[in-house]
């Protein structure tokens, strides 16, 4: 990345500028601006989100923002009520009080004397789906919206269910949250005691937000809220939206690009859950560049021309051998002026013809241990590895080697007849790439609660041993198969740890099945290109303790018992600016034995420090879920300590009844 350090117009920076809402709580903004934007008055972009501008996301924060300052813009980067160095308590994710609190700060900032009148919002995971949200809400001042790594559906497509089935990131993301939000204001910003006060509230009225999520698992009203997909046409800003084939949001790009009636564009790289002028896997791009274009035309009224940009760009992936990690993904970017595309045609593939004898599917719990994370993040051993493990517990459809390569670009489908010998059960679908000797790299996947295969508000039962028609759809994807391999579909009943097992063990009979796979002509070049990534001078730090990634897979020959265990050190550094301290760890612990749903347990363990001088805050969180036939079992701990003496602890337990449908 190359570092900008001269601008067209200076940048001024204000570390905590207090935004005042109107029931009095105060929000902690940290803007960059123009020195003369009071002189000659620049639009504003806001990241309005719950993960700490002091030390959680100051690294891309110190990137980016500057950057648009420098260009003409103010830069508010927010802490949400509750949350950093900001007051008020948060009870939910992106609830009614989040978004009316966005809608505040706009309107506040379109006030300013420094401020042109005209808004635009950003953000990545957390704030972009916040930024989709409040354009659905049509703030006055709001103009354009760029949304990366988002979704248009809280139920269907973000890190609670898919397909109906319900995910274990649900899980983890509760637990995430219950160590993200234990963490303290910072006493230079809050002062004197104040800053304990904040702290103490917080822990006291803290939500582990599980339970909640859990007692909503059909599609209903708590999940239309928020979800844009229930009325499209309410955003009239302008969006671009933004993803990566290895995040686990990568279909809202299509989505938004095929239903929104405001302009829109969209783009999809190879990459993780990161923004894309520094994700991996390479190619990175210049994507504050991009966005500046953006911006320019929506809130400047600048003619950069970005009405005529391809409806969809994407990055087609080449085939590579199996990983967990990719520093690079070798392809070539492809354009499509409008999408849905005419240029992508549905071939359909014949796995079983109607009237076969049924094909069995009987999947030990343990299968999927090779399918990665859900959204990785860590720029380590989190992407999907070698399938072949995976595809040995499966039922597999192997087609002919290819003569000629193949691009696969867009949502590929499987169309089958079934029947379970249970009243509910899952179906995981897998297209994987398979190499002359034998290694199989996932290309995309799909899952469905078959009781959902109507509908995800009114799940139906399923009549042991009748045959039910139902659609798998995969995600989205942009891959080339290469001459001389083939392509694999693997069904199973199980996908563990990606989402939780049905009550009992499961056989399914496949008596019909039908592929659908959208190809599109070879790209024989990059059909397009974007600069090179550029950033404004980065964050500033000492390394105390460098970061680390590690992933284990233990089998116990004596119980059967297979046991996940992750480790992310997030390291420690110490800001070379404010000298705050932070460092951070979590450990996960998944563990099922193949022959019983039942066993299923899920387990973390997050550890967050700070420091500064002879003060010193630690956080631990622990939470725990396991399940019998009829419920979830739920518990979770807070512990807070402060100069290493416990000054809080708090239990939570809960048992939440599952839904057999």
């Amino acid at each position: 990345m190359k570092t900008v350090t001269e601008f067209p117009r200076k940048v001024v920076e204000f570390p905590d500028m207090g935004i005042v809402m109107p029931d009095g709580c105060r929000l902690s903004a940290r803007i960059w601006m123009p020195e003369d934007a009071a002189d000659n008055p620049v639009p504003a972009i806001l990241e309005h989100l719950p993960y700490r501008k002091r030390d959680g996301t100051i690294f891309r924060d110190q990137l980016t923002h500057p950057y648009f300052a420098g260009h003409g813009y103010a830069s508010i980067r927010v802490d949400m009520r509750g949350n950093g160095d900001s007051e008020g308590l948060m009870d939910d994710e992106y609830s009614e009080q989040e978004l009316q609190d966005a809608c505040d700060v706009i309107a506040w900032a379109a006030a300013q004397p420094w401020c042109n009148g005209n808004v635009g919002m950003m953000g990545i995971s957390w704030g972009g789906f916040n930024c989709l949200q409040v354009a659905a809400k049509q703030p006055p001042a709001l103009k354009a919206v760029i949304s990366l790594c988002s979704t248009v559906d809280r139920y269907a497509d973000d890190i609670h269910y898919k397909g109906g089935c319900l995910l274990l990131e649900n899980f983890g993301w509760a637990s995430t949250m219950l160590s993200y939000s234990s963490r303290p204001p910072d006493p230079l910003i809050a002062g004197g005691n104040r800053w304990r006060d904040l702290w103490l509230s917080r822990l006291e009225n803290q939500p582990f937000l599980l339970p909640l999520w859990l007692s909503h698992q059909h599609r209903d009203a708590y999940w239309k809220r928020g979800s844009i997909c229930e009325d499209f046409s309410a955003v009239h800003a302008a969006v671009l939206s933004i993803g990566g084939w290895h995040d686990g949001y990568r279909n809202t790009i299509s989505h938004l690009v095929t239903n929104i009636d405001a302009p829109v564009k969209g783009i999809v790289g190879p990459w993780i859950h990161k923004y894309p002028h520094y994700a991996g896997p390479n190619p990175a791009i210049g994507f504050l560049q991009e966005a500046l274009r953006w911006w320019d035309r929506w809130l400047k009224g600048a003619a950069t021309g970005v009405e005529a940009d391809p409806d969809y760009r994407a990055y087609v992936m080449d085939s590579v051998r199996p990983a967990r990690w990719h520093p690079e993904r070798p392809g070539r970017w492809i354009a499509e002026q409008e999408w849905p595309s005419p240029n992508i045609k549905l071939e359909a593939i014949e796995l079983i013809p109607g009237g076969s004898k049924p094909v069995i599917v009987a999947s030990p719990q343990s299968c999927g241990l090779a399918g990665g994370e859900y959204f990785p993040f860590t720029f380590g051993p989190e992407l999907p590895g070698d399938q072949r493990p995976d595809d040995a517990l499966s039922m597999c459809f192997d087609q002919a080697e290819l003569e000629e390569a193949i691009d696969i670009v867009g949502a590929p489908q499987l169309e089958i007849r079934v029947a379970s010998d249970r009243r509910q059960a899952n179906i995981a679908v897998r297209l994987c790439d398979v190499h002359p000797d034998g290694a199989s790299e996932l290309i995309s996947y799909g899952v469905l609660n078959l009781t959902h295969r109507a509908s995800h508000e009114f799940p139906e039962a399923l009549v042991p041993g009748e045959f039910v028609s139902a659609r798998v759809v995969l995600d989205q994807c942009a891959y080339r198969v290469p001459a001389g391999h083939r392509l694999r579909i693997a069904v199973s009943n199980a996908y563990w740890p990606m989402i939780w097992p049905s009550p009992e063990p499961v056989t399914l009979k496949l008596s019909e099945a039908m592929l659908k796979l959208p190809l599109r002509p070879l790209a024989k070049v990059d059909e397009i290109s974007f600069p090179e990534p550029e950033g404004a001078t980065p964050w500033a730090t000492e390394t105390i303790r460098p970061t680390n990634s590690e992933r284990h897979i233990d089998r116990d020959e004596k119980t059967g018992t297979v046991t996940l265990s992750i480790t992310d050190d997030f390291g420690e550094v110490r800001d070379l600016d404010h000298g705050l301290v932070h460092g951070s760890i979590v450990s996960e612990m998944w563990a099922i034995h193949p022959d019983d749903p039942l066993s299923a347990t899920g387990s973390t363990h997050w550890t967050q420090t700070f420091s500064r001088d002879e003060w010193s805050v630690r956080t631990e969180t622990f939470a725990d879920m396991r399940c019998d036939a009829q419920n979830f079992i739920l518990s979770a701990r807070i512990e807070a300590y402060e100069d290493e003496n416990l000054v809080f602890e708090r239990d939570f337990e809960q048992t939440i009844p599952r839904a057999l449908v």
